[in-house]
C-alpha cells in the first residue's frame, strides 16, 4: 500500500518538551527554530515544500504550538483566534502538490491550530482558557480543568456484493464523482457496528464480515478516517436522500478505469483522500 495522504510525517513530536516549560521556551528561542508560514490556514509553498521562517524575537511562548523536531531543529506554528473555514481551490491544488511527509506536518498544524481557535473557553465553567503543554492543551484558570485536542473517528467503507462495490455521491461532490460511504462513529459503538449502521442508514444495505483496511488523519477539521470493507447480504438499495444524492454498484474494471483516468461513468476522489486508496485496494483484490 502506498503512503496515505497526511501520513508519513518526519517530525519527532518531542513529547518530553511538552512537559518542560523551560525546555519549550529554550526551543522557541533557538536561533535555528522555524515557524510554519500560513496564509490564514493555507500553506505557503515552494516546489512542493512547506514554507518556514525564523521565529520573531520576543514572540510569546503561549502564542505557539510545538509541532516537533527535525534533526534537532524545533518547528512551530503560531496560534490564531480565527477558526478555519472551508478548502479553497488553491488549498486543493496545494494538497495535490505536497510531498507525503509535508502533508502530514501541515495536517497536524491545521488541526491543532483550529482546535485552539474553537476552544478558547472552558466547556465546564465558561472562563477563558490558556495554552499550555507546548500548545497541546488548554488550561482553565478558574476551575483548573485541562482540555486537550480531540480527534473525531469516522468510518469510511465499501460494501461489496458479487464482485461489485457500493459507491455513493453527495450533492456537494464535483459533478460525476462517487466515493465510499462514510459517517461518524457514535458513542458506544465499535468500528464494525458503525460501518454496518451507516451502510444501512444511508443505502439500506445489511452487511457482515467488516474488515479493517487502513486509517488516515483528515484535518478538516480534525478526523481520523477508518477505512473498511464489508460483505453485503444483497444488493437492494434504499437510499436516504437526505444523506446521498445517488448510490451505485460498480465493478472492479469500472473502478480501475476511473482510477486510471480513463472514460468511466463516474469519477473518483483525489489521491490524497483515503477513499481513493480504499478503492485502489479493493480494485486490486
Amino acid at each position: 500500500m502506498s503512503i496515505l495522504g497526511f501520513t508519513g510525517g518526519r517530525l519527532d513530536r518531542a513529547d518530553p518538551l511538552r512537559h518542560d516549560e523551560a525546555g519549550f521556551a529554550a526551543a522557541l528561542a533557538d536561533p535555528a527554530a522555524r515557524r510554519l508560514v500560513l496564509d490564514g490556514y493555507e500553506p505557503a509553498m515552494a516546489d512542493g515544500r512547506l514554507g518556514w521562517t525564523a521565529i520573531d524575537p520576543g514572540d510569546a511562548a503561549e502564542d505557539h504550538v510545538l509541532l516537533g523536531l527535525e534533526d534537532g531543529v524545533p518547528h512551530f506554528a503560531r496560534l490564531t483566534t480565527e477558526p478555519a473555514s472551508g478548502r479553497s481551490f488553491e488549498m486543493i491544488a496545494a494538497l495535490h502538490a505536497l510531498a507525503p511527509g509535508e502533508a502530514a506536518t501541515y495536517a497536524a498544524a491545521r488541526s491543532v491550530l483550529d482546535w485552539h481557535a474553537r476552544h478558547r473557553f472552558c466547556a465546564r465553567c465558561g472562563a477563558e482558557t490558556h495554552p499550555f503543554r507546548a500548545g497541546w492543551g488548554r488550561r482553565c484558570p478558574a476551575c483548573g480543568t485541562e482540555h486537550f485536542p480531540r480527534v473525531d473517528p469516522v468510518v469510511i467503507m465499501i460494501a461489496e456484493h458479487d464482485g461489485r462495490a457500493l459507491l455513493g455521491r453527495q450533492p456537494a461532490f464535483p459533478p460525476g464523482r462517487y466515493s465510499a460511504l462514510a459517517g461518524f462513529l457514535e458513542p458506544g459503538e465499535s468500528i464494525e457496528e458503525a460501518v454496518a449502521r451507516e451502510l444501512f442508514e444511508e443505502a439500506g444495505v445489511r452487511v457482515r464480515d467488516v474488515r479493517y483496511i487502513a486509517s488516515q488523519p483528515w484535518p478538516f477539521p480534525s478526523s481520523l478516517m477508518i477505512a473498511c470493507v464489508a460483505t453485503a447480504l444483497d444488493d437492494r438499495l434504499t437510499i436516504d436522500r437526505t444523506e446521498l444524492e445517488d448510490a451505485i454498484w460498480v465493478s472492479r474494471d469500472e473502478v480501475r478505469a476511473a482510477l486510471a483516468g480513463d472514460e468511466s461513468r463516474f469519477g473518483v476522489p483525489p489521491a490524497y483522500a483515503i477513499a481513493h486508496t480504499l478503492l485502489r485496494e479493493w480494485a486490486d483484490g
